[in-house]
C-alpha cells in the first residue's frame, strides 16, 4: 500500500471523533488557539534560517505535521502544576505549554539564557523546569522512565498532577519505553504517554519497527493502560483524546496511552535528505494533511473571520522578528562555565571532618553496619526510600539481607521490591527525585555489580543531568552495587565495574573497606544531593577482616582517603578488598625491616590526591593494588596522576597489582589464578622496593 493511502486508511481507522466529541470552544479561545498553532509554525519554519546564517540550531526536527497533537498536549499541560516530558520535536507542545517565543529561539541557537540549559544541550531540546517542562536528554524515548518515577512519587504524595511524555512512535522499539509502561500499568501510576506516530523513526518505516499498524496495539494486553487513538492532525480529536487520557488518569485506574496519528512533513532534521526515501507522491499527500491549514478552516467555520486570522498572523510575525532580534544580540555561554554544575558539594559532617575516629567498643561486621546505617536514615528523613530486586518482601532483605527489617519497619510505600529490569530501577529513581529536592533514594541498582550493564544508560543520564540542566535538577540517589569476587560467583558475579563508573563527570564513586567507613559513606551518600555509586565489596560483608566499631553518627567525606599504615619506604594504593592483602604484607615487609605506608583511597571520585601524592613525595615508590583488571583498570589513571605530579620525586617505576585480563572463572581454581591476593601484592612490594 502507497504512504499517501497509507495515511488516508490510518485517518479512516481512527474515525476522528471518539466517544464524545468536544463542544466547540468560544471565539476567544479559538483565537488563542490558532495563535498557538500559527506562531508555532512560524518559528518552525524560520529555524532552519539559522543555520543558513552560521547563527546556529545546527539541529532542528521541525514539528509541521504534528501541530494538532501537540497544541492539545501542550494546553492539557498545566504549567507550574503538571510535569511535562517534550521530546526533540516538540516545538509546539513547548509554546503551548509556557515557554515564550524568546524562550524557543534562545534555546534553537544556544544561548547562556536558554532556560532549558543555557546552551549545554542540543538545540531543539525545549525546557523550562521552573514550570515542570522538563530538560530531557537526546536517549529516544528514555525519558519515559523518568515519567514514571516521577509519576510514582507524585502518587505516593497524594498530588492531583499528572504526568505527560511525549515521544515518537518509534520509540517504543526501546526496551526502556516497554518497562516504563509495564511498571505504570502495573503501579497505576498517573502518567499520560503520548505517542506521535508519523510513520517514520527517521528513515526507517514503521512497517521496519512492528508490525502492527498501530504501534499502541502492541501493549494491548496491559491490564491497566488505557490505550486512545487520536486524529493527530486534527486540534479537536486530540483535544478530546487527551481529555479523556486525564479524565482516565484522575481515576486512579492507571496510565493512559494516547495514541495520535499524524504526518512528517519535511525531514527528520536539518541533516535528513528525506527525498533520497521519499518519493513525491508521499511528500504532496503529507503536505495535503497540514493541520494547520484544516484548523484555520476550522476557525473560519466557528465564529473568526478572515481578517481577524490575519490580524493574528500579522502579529505573530512581528511578535516572532522581535524575539529573534532580542535573541541574537543575547551572550552566549562563556568558556570557563563548563565547570560549573558537573557535580553538586556532598554533604560534609562537622563532628567527623575527615572521616576518621578513635571509639572504642565492640565491632560490627561490614554488612551489619550497612544495614544499621540505612535503618537510621531512614527514621531521621521520611523522605527516604530504597527499592531494588529481591531486597523487600517481608524479612528478607535482598541476596545478602543488607535491608533486611526495612519492609516491616518502614512499610511497602517506601521499600519495596522493583520488576526485574535494571534501566528501570535506576530510571525510575532519577524521576522519583525530581519531585521534591528532599527525596533521597537509594536503589539496588543490581543485586551483583555485574548485572548493572542494562542501567548503563541511565547511570550515564543521571551523571549529567546537573550540567546538562546547567544545575536546575540532580537525581539525588544512591545506587548500592555487591561488587567483585573472592565468593566462588563466576561470571555475572565476580566482576568489577568501577572503571567504566570513574570515567564519568557527574557522580560519585566510593568503595569501603571496613565497616565504619561503609556506614560512614552511606551516611554521606544519602544526605547528599547528587549520583554516588556505592560499591559494596560483597567478600566483606561477613568479613572478620572488615569489622569496625562504628560510632554514632559517623560520616566519611567524598574525596578523603585514609592512612591505614603510616610507612617511610612504599607507599601503596588500594581500595575495597585488596586493601586488607596490603596491610597483610606490609606486616610482613615490617618484619623484614621495611617500612610501608598503606593508604585506603575509600573514594576514588573524587579523589584525594593531596594524601596521595605527600605520600608518595614521602617515600619516593609507589605500588597500586586493586581487584580489577590491571589492563583498563583505575589503577592506570593513579599511576599517570603519579607519573605526572611526583615523577621527580620517584625513585622507582610505579607498580600495579590487579586481576589478570580474563573473566572471573566459577571453579575456585579459576578464580584464584585470576585475582590478586596477599602473596602478589608482597611479590610487588618487593619489585618496587628493590629497583
Amino acid at each position: 500500500m502507497d504512504t499517501p493511502t497509507l495515511i488516508r486508511v490510518a485517518l479512516e481507522a481512527l474515525g476522528g471523533g471518539g466517544p464524545e466529541k468536544l463542544p466547540t470552544p468560544g471565539t476567544a479561545e479559538l483565537k488563542r488557539m490558532y495563535s498557538l498553532m500559527h506562531l508555532g509554525r512560524v518559528l518552525d519554519d524560520k529555524a532552519p534560517n539559522y543555520l543558513k546564517q552560521a547563527i546556529g540550531w545546527s539541529y532542528h526536527a521541525p514539528c509541521a505535521g504534528h501541530d494538532g497533537i501537540q497544541l492539545a498536549l501542550g494546553l492539557s499541560f498545566r504549567a507550574s502544576q503538571d510535569y511535562l516530558f517534550p521530546y526533540y520535536r516538540d516545538l509546539m507542545t513547548c509554546l503551548a505549554g509556557g515557554l515564550t517565543p524568546l524562550e524557543i529561539i534562545l534555546n534553537g541557537i544556544s544561548k547562556a539564557a536558554d532556560t532549558a540549559s543555557g546552551g549545554r544541550h542540543m538545540s531543539n531540546h525545549f525546557a523550562k523546569p521552573e514550570i515542570g517542562i522538563q530538560n530531557v536528554s537526546s536517549l529516544t524515548g528514555n525519558h519515559t522512565q523518568h515519567a514514571v518515577g516521577l509519576a510514582r512519587a507524585v502518587k505516593y504524595y497524594k498530588s492531583d498532577a499528572i504526568v505527560f511524555s511525549s515521544q515518537g512512535e518509534s520509540s517504543l522499539s526501546e526496551g526502556y519505553c516497554y518497562e516504563s509502561i509495564n511498571g505504570a500499568d502495573r503501579e497505576k501510576l498517573p502518567v499520560i504517554f503520548v505517542v506521535q506516530d508519523n510513520g517514520y523513526g527517521i528513515s526507517v518505516p514503521k512497517r521496519d519497527q512492528t508490525a502492527n499498524e498501530f504501534a499502541c496495539e502492541n501493549f494491548t494486553g496491559f491490564q491497566n493502560l488505557k490505550i486512545i487513538r487520536a486524529d493527530g492532525l486534527d486540534v479537536m480529536d486530540s483535544m478530546r483524546a487527551m481529555r479523556e487520557a486525564r479524565d482516565y488518569v484522575w481515576t486512579g485506574s492507571g496510565p493512559a496511552m494516547v495514541y495520535a496519528t499524524c504526518v512528517r512533513i519535511g525531514a527528520h532534521s536539518n541533516s535528513d535528505k528525506h527525498e533520497w526515501y521519499r518519493d513525491a507522491s508521499e511528500l504532496a499527500a503529507a503536505k495535503a494533511a497540514d493541520p494547520l491549514p484544516r484548523f484555520r478552516a476550522f476557525c473560519l467555520k466557528n465564529g473568526l473571520d478572515e481578517a481577524e486570522l490575519k490580524a493574528i498572523e500579522a502579529e505573530n510575525l512581528v511578535s516572532y522578528n522581535e524575539a529573534s532580534e532580542k535573541a541574537i544580540k543575547s551572550a552566549d555561554p562563556k568558556a570557563d562555565s563548563i565547570f560549573d554544575f558537573v557535580i553538586p558539594e556532598g554533604w560534609s559532617s562537622e563532628k567527623f571532618p575527615d572521616g576518621t575516629h578513635h571509639e572504642t567498643g565492640e565491632a560490627v561486621s561490614l554488612i551489619q553496619s550497612l544495614n544499621q546505617t540505612l535503618k537510621e536514615e531512614f527514621r531521621s528523613n521520611p523522605d527516604t526510600f530504597i527499592w531494588g530486586q529481591d531486597m523487600a518482601n517481608k524479612e528478607k532483605g535482598g541476596i545478602f539481607n543488607v535491608s533486611k527489617g526495612m519492609q516491616p519497619e518502614f512499610g511497602p510505600g517506601r521499600v519495596f521490591n522493583a520488576p526485574i529490569a535494571e534501566d528501570y530501577i535506576v530510571g525510575t529513581a532519577n524521576g522519583f527525585s525530581r519531585f521534591n529536592d528532599k527525596i533521597r533514594v537509594v536503589v539496588e541498582g543490581a543485586e551483583f555489580a555485574d548485572y548493572i550493564w542494562p542501567a548503563a544508560e541511565q547511570i550515564v543520564e543521571c551523571s549529567h543531568e546537573y550540567w546538562r540542566t546547567n544545575g536546575q535538577f540532580t537525581p539525588n540517589v544512591t545506587i548500592r552495587l555487591a561488587s567483585g569476587g573472592y565468593i566462588g560467583g563466576g561470571l555475572y558475579h565476580s566482576q568489577n565495574v568501577e572503571a567504566w563508573l570513574t570515567n564519568l563527570p557527574g557522580i560519585r564513586v566510593v568503595v569501603p573497606a571496613f565497616a565504619d567507613d561503609a556506614a560512614g559513606l552511606l551516611r554521606t551518600a544519602m544526605r547528599s544531593r547528587g549520583l554516588t555509586l556505592f560499591l559494596e565489596p560483597k567478600f566483606l560483608y561477613n568479613s572478620k577482616l572488615a569489622q569496625a566499631v562504628v560510632p554514632s553518627d559517623f560520616a566519611v567525606p567524598f574525596g578523603k582517603a585514609r592512612v591505614r599504615s603510616v610507612g617511610s619506604d612504599l607507599t601503596v594504593l588500594a581500595y575495597g578488598t585488596p586493601v586488607h592483602f596490603a596491610l597483610e604484607a606490609a606486616r610482613k615487609l615490617e618484619a623484614e625491616g621495611r617500612s610501608v605506608e598503606v593508604i585506603d583511597l575509600r573514594s576514588l571520585s573524587p579523589l584525594d590526591t593531596e594524601t596521595i601524592f605527600a605520600s608518595v613525595k614521602k617515600t619516593h615508590r609507589a605500588l597500586i593494588v586493586h581487584e580489577d583488571k590491571v589492563f583498563g583498570g583505575f589503577g592506570g589513571e593513579l599511576a599517570a596522576q603519579l607519573a605526572s605530579e611526583c615523577f621527580s620525586w620517584l625513585d622507582a617505576p610505579i607498580e600495579r597489582v590487579g586481576s589478570t585480563f580474563t573473566p572471573v572463572g566459577f571453579n575456585r581454581i579459576l578464580e584464584r589464578a585470576t585475582l590478586p591476593n596477599t602473596d602478589r601484592v608482597l611479590a610487588g612490594m618487593r619489585k618496587v622496593l628493590a629497583y
